[in-house]
């Protein structure tokens, strides 16, 4: 599956009026809808803000204000088509005066999101099981060594009464197994399943 490294905005004009494509990488529709909403904050003046977005935990679209199945579905079916995955698109228009007619709708939002495409870095992922690993700080030394002698990959750590590491294994290493023998010591838990770049 692909999805692109970084966020990403373009702006073409389209009979005066101004497109303003905006792409982030994102895993989750609620950091979908996040995202979202700082834009409509963002770009409160525009005359419309239209999104589409393909998540791990599903997709959605939404016209705001231009004449259904102008705006939200021609953008989605843009990223389906690019094969796109964990992505936001936001498409912020100012209108200049001239109207473009249903046809010259979809083009001009189709048209922002490919150029918005075009100019980001676009990756590989592939989901992996992330575990969450918690355990005494004394304990950090020992934990440190199995991540490095097993080839797992901590992708988060917290420091608080206890620690707690995200690790995942890229070469599908059964992680619970790797810590069997500190039972009692360090505790290991499925967490949930997660997008990573592919190395």
């Amino acid at each position: 599956m692909k999805t692109i490294k970084k966020p990403v905005q373009v702006e073409i004009n389209v009979k005066k009026s101004q497109f303003i494509c905006s792409l982030f990488p994102t895993k989750s529709k609620k950091e979908s809808k996040e995202i979202i909403q700082r834009l409509n904050q963002q770009y409160s003046d525009a005359t419309h803000n239209c999104t589409a977005y393909i998540a791990g935990d599903g997709e959605g679209f939404d016209d705001d204000g231009e004449p259904g199945g102008t705006a939200g579905k021609p953008m989605i079916n843009v990223l389906r088509k690019n094969e796109l995955h964990n992505v936001t698109a936001v498409v912020t228009r100012y209108f200049g005066g001239i109207k473009l007619g249903a046809g010259g709708l979809v083009r001009a939002y189709s048209k922002s999101v490919m150029e918005a495409i075009g100019e980001a870095e676009i990756v590989e992922i592939e989901e992996y099981d992330v575990f969450e690993l918690v355990f005494e700080y004394s304990d950090i030394k020992t934990v440190d060594g199995e991540v490095r002698n097993n080839n797992l990959e901590s992708i988060d750590k917290e420091y608080s009464d206890k620690v707690s590491y995200q690790v995942v294994s890229r070469d599908n290493r059964d992680i619970e197994m790797i810590f069997e023998k500190y039972s009692g010591k360090i505790s290991v838990n499925f967490k949930n399943k997660q997008f990573l770049e592919k190395i």
